[in-house]
């Protein structure tokens, strides 16, 4: 890549591609041939680019695709996914203005917000065991829109750009890899997930309000009420019962929508 390469945080790796498939499907072929990182995988271009449930993403150079390859110790690898939102957050808001970085929001369970619509998400999948002490190694790809958006149709998304951000691609990784090393030691093979958890309330969107939930083939409305410790939407129904979501779509007022 021509691109200058970004610093990471001491003991973390990069490998850097012009065009490939889908980072974590490198993520994957490497964990198979004994990669357990942590390392980040950086392409400046996707050709199958794809959310969660295998949607596709389109994935054009100026926006940023990046794999983070770790272990995760712990007895809930799964709830690291709310660290990375997290750093994910706090790295779009370092690159925005100020005065733009406070319509950032969280939603439910993996996409990152802009004024209510989609910036960037991501997409956490176990490829792999460390030896040893057989810890999961994670795959957790990025993909945060700065330069342009992809067209959806019923769908808001945006990007960083729209909003007043110069950032380049390596830029943004830079901070991302620095909010992720540092949300990591946060939390700390899951004994931190209840820090983790109250932040991540902090920068929820819809919390308190009305949304819809379509999990397999039951749709739901109700109040989104609360993230329980172990990372399940609580939807308190109108019948007073609460339900524990750990899949689904979740719809939000507005028409946008988020894929579990």
């Amino acid at each position: 890549m021509t691109e200058q390469r970004p610093r990471l945080p001491d003991g973390y790796r990069l490998l850097a591609f012009d065009e490939i498939d889908s980072t974590n499907a490198e993520a994957a072929r490497r964990a198979d041939a004994g990669e357990e990182g942590p390392v980040w995988l950086w392409a400046g271009r996707q050709t199958r680019g794809r959310g969660r449930y295998s949607r596709p993403w389109a994935s054009e150079p100026g926006n940023l695709y990046a794999t983070l390859v770790t272990a995760a110790p712990g007895p809930r690898p799964a709830d690291l996914s709310f660290a990375m939102a997290l750093a994910l957050h706090d790295a779009a808001a370092a690159c925005l203005p100020e005065r733009e970085a406070g319509g950032l929001s969280l939603k439910w369970p993996n996409d990152l917000m802009l004024d209510g619509a989609k910036v960037s998400g991501l997409l956490l999948e176990a490829v792999g065991r460390r030896e040893g002490d057989g810890a999961p190694v994670l795959a957790i790809g990025f993909g945060l829109n700065i330069a342009h958006k992809p067209d959806i149709a019923d769908y808001a998304v945006t990007s960083l750009a729209e909003h007043g951000a110069t950032a380049t691609p390596a830029r943004a990784l830079e901070h991302l890899a620095a909010k992720a090393a540092w949300w990591i030691g946060r939390w700390d093979e899951g004994r931190g997930f209840a820090a983790i958890r109250d932040a991540w309330l902090a920068r929820a969107r819809g919390l308190g309000g009305q949304i819809a939930v379509t999990s397999g083939s039951e749709r739901m409305t109700g109040l989104f009420e609360d993230l329980a410790e172990d990372g399940a939407l609580i939807l308190r129904l109108p019948d007073g019962t609460a339900r524990r979501i750990f899949a689904g779509d979740v719809f939000l007022p507005g028409g946008n929508r988020g894929a579990a």
